[in-house]
C-alpha cells in the first residue's frame, strides 16, 4: 500500500500516491467517506468539482505537468478529502510541490507546525497553494518558447517555426483546459462559509484566486501573442510562395519565345538560313538576343 501519515496536534494529514483498491477499501474502514467520491479516487478522467457533505468536503482538482516527450502539458488530478481534523490527500504522485511538502512535515518540527499548527483548512491553503504556484514555472517557460520563436520567425527554417508554433499552441490549450475549472473550486471555498473551514481563511483563498487568475490572463496573453506569430508566419509563407510563383513565371515566360523559335527551326522544311553555314549561330544569338530583352525589360519593370 502507498498510504503514509503525519499528525500534529489534532490534525492528520494522510497522503495515497498512486491508489490502488486497497488503499482505497482503508479509507472506506477508517472514514464516513460516500462510496462514489472513493469511486472517483480511482477514475483517472474525473472533472474538477466539490461535493460537500455535513461533514467533509471532496475535492477534485487538476494540475499541469510539462510531458517533455510530447511537448505538451497534461493534468495530474489531486483528490482531497477535508473535514474536521483531518486531510485525506489523493494523487498520483508526480506533482512535486504536494509530496515535496508532505516530506518536509514528516521530518521538520518547523513545517508542521507551520502548515499544520492552525488547523486542516489551513494545511488545505497551504497544499493548494504550493501547487497553483508550481502552475508559473511552466507558463515562464511557454513564454520563453513564444520569445524564441519571435526572434526566429523572420531568419530561420519556416517549416520548422510553423512547427514550433503550433506546438506552442496546443500547449496552451491544454494549460487553459487546465487551469480555468480550478478558479471555480478555489473560489467556492472562499464565498461559501463551512464550519470545518476556517473563517479567516477565505482571504488566503481569495489570493489562490488572485493567482488563478493571473495565470488565465498569462495564458490570454500567451494565446494572443502566438495567434499573432501564426497570421505573421502565414504572411512570411505566402510572400516567399509568391516570390518563388514570381521567379518560375518569368522563367516560362523567357523561354516561351525560345522555345518557339527552336520548334520553327526543328521543322523538317525549308526555311530561312536552313543552308547558311552561320545559322546555328545565328539562331542562338537571336535567342539570346530575346532572352536579355526580356530580362532587361522586366527589370525596368521592376518585376526582377
Amino acid at each position: 500500500m502507498s498510504i503514509e501519515t503525519v499528525t500534529y496536534g489534532k490534525v492528520t494529514w494522510t497522503n495515497i500516491e498512486r491508489p490502488t483498491p486497497e488503499d482505497i477499501e482503508v479509507l472506506r474502514r477508517n472514514y464516513n467517506f460516500h462510496p462514489l467520491d472513493l469511486e472517483d479516487c480511482l477514475s483517472k478522467i474525473e472533472r474538477p468539482k466539490i461535493d460537500e457533505y455535513e461533514d467533509y468536503l471532496f475535492i477534485v482538482m487538476h494540475f499541469p505537468v510539462y510531458d517533455p516527450d510530447q511537448h505538451v502539458s497534461r493534468p495530474s488530478e489531486v483528490d482531497f478529502f477535508i473535514g474536521s481534523g483531518y486531510l485525506v490527500t489523493v494523487h498520483d504522485g508526480i506533482l512535486r510541490p504536494i509530496y515535496q511538502l508532505f516530506d518536509d512535515c514528516q521530518r521538520y518540527e518547523r513545517t508542521r507546525a507551520k502548515h499544520m499548527g492552525r488547523g486542516a483548512s489551513r494545511l488545505l491553503y497551504s497544499v493548494i497553494d504550493a501547487l497553483v504556484d508550481y502552475c508559473f514555472p511552466i507558463l515562464d517557460e511557454v513564454d520563453s518558447n513564444i520569445q524564441v520563436i519571435e526572434e526566429e520567425v523572420f531568419t530561420a527554417d519556416m517549416r520548422r517555426i510553423v512547427q514550433d508554433i503550433s506546438i506552442v499552441r496546443r500547449d496552451i490549450i491544454a494549460l487553459r483546459r487546465i487551469i480555468r475549472p480550478q478558479i471555480a473550486i478555489v473560489a467556492n471555498l472562499e464565498q461559501k462559509d463551512r464550519p470545518f473551514i476556517q473563517e479567516e481563511l477565505d482571504v488566503y483563498f481569495g489570493d489562490i484566486v488572485d493567482h488563478l487568475n493571473k495565470a488565465r490572463d498569462i495564458l490570454e496573453d500567451h494565446r494572443e501573442v502566438i495567434e499573432g506569430l501564426s497570421e505573421t508566419s502565414d504572411s512570411v509563407i505566402s510572400y516567399r510562395i509568391n516570390e518563388v510563383m514570381r521567379i518560375l513565371a518569368i522563367i516560362s515566360v523567357v523561354m516561351l519565345p525560345l522555345t518557339l523559335l527552336s520548334g520553327i527551326y526543328g521543322m523538317n522544311i525549308a526555311l530561312p538560313l536552313a543552308r547558311n553555314p552561320y545559322s546555328f549561330a545565328f539562331v542562338i544569338g537571336l535567342m539570346v538576343l530575346l532572352a536579355g530583352g526580356m530580362i532587361f525589360y522586366f527589370k525596368r519593370r521592376g518585376w526582377l
